[in-house]
């Protein structure tokens, strides 16, 4: 029987989780909802967070007959992951215990470094999640990188890396001049990230992605991290936990490409334009046609 997954997050960013899952699971049919017309939920109290999150995991159950929710949204994973678990009666998992669980596998000396949004870092569930995995963990809000990423910024054209002459004329170029913006931010961001975690006697050897804008930014973070230092991507570990929880029922290898044809239905509570033009950048591939659902005020 093929399984059903829904997932959720406040936008369209958890898309690079459903990428993920579907390239494990390829045969599972997807719902997804992008709670667009209430985010940023990062500005909201605690109590709305849970009320918006258990509106859309029911949505998704009752709905779209899930039988399993990944709440790819690290602030719905941090504020909001029992009150979805009482609002549904099926499983759910977030995105921040299995990427505290990877950094545990990926890390020799026990010191992590987590950048996220200011409303992750300020609930310290990395902190928290990473401190039950045995890790020590510092953390940073990175709020300019959310933006970047929306507006494309993150990558140098194919021919920056090849002849050197061809790349000698695109560095001129309007796309080369952005993506050196997004990687002074980044260079900047982790030297303070860095300077702070040696003021406190850490030696981290592994970065956590704590925001599912993050992974479009992985190529540029490896080239700014110092060596031997690992980048973890927490829409690949929760895939891989979601996997896990599915006993491995219709999986691939990890890195299979995402197949042409795929059982994906898409729902946002907003801006269905911007969530089908942006969507696929993080999806890699089109989204297909987004459905415009209410879920009340």
């Amino acid at each position: 029987m093929t399984p059903t997954i829904g997932v959720f997050d406040s936008g369209f960013g958890g898309l690079t989780v459903l990428r993920a899952l579907v390239a494990r699971l390829p045969q599972a049919r997807f719902a997804f909802l992008g709670d667009t017309a209430r985010l940023p939920y990062g500005s909201k109290s605690r109590r709305t967070i849970a009320r918006y999150a258990a509106e859309s995991a029911q949505f998704l159950v009752r709905e779209q007959g899930a039988e399993f929710l990944v709440i790819a949204c690290n602030t719905a994973s941090a504020l909001a992951l029992d009150a979805i678990q009482d609002a549904v009666p099926v499983p759910v998992l977030g995105v921040i215990q299995p990427g505290a669980a990877s950094a545990r596998a990926a890390s020799r000396t026990g010191d992590v470094l987590v950048i996220a949004t200011d409303a992750t870092v300020q609930s310290h569930a990395y902190t928290a999640a990473c401190r039950a995995q045995g890790l020590r963990a510092l953390e940073k809000a990175c709020p300019l990188l959310v933006p970047l990423v929306e507006e494309g910024w993150i990558e140098f054209p194919a021919s920056f890396n090849a002849e050197p002459r061809a790349a000698q004329a695109e560095a001129a170029s309007p796309q080369v001049a952005q993506v050196a913006v997004t990687a002074e931010v980044i260079r900047i961001y982790l030297a303070e990230l860095l300077a702070a975690a040696a003021a406190q006697g850490l030696t981290p050897d592994a970065l956590v992605l704590g925001c599912t804008h993050y992974p479009l930014l992985r190529p540029l973070l490896e080239r700014a991290v110092p060596a031997g230092m690992r980048v973890i991507d927490s829409a690949e570990a929760a895939a891989e936990a979601a996997v896990k929880l599915f006993n491995g029922r219709a999986t691939l290898p990890p890195g299979t490409p995402i197949q042409e044809h795929i059982d994906l239905q898409c729902f946002a509570t907003d801006s269905v334009d911007k969530f089908e033009r942006l969507g696929s950048r993080f999806l890699g591939r089109p989204t297909g046609k987004v459905s415009l659902v209410d879920l009340g005020g």
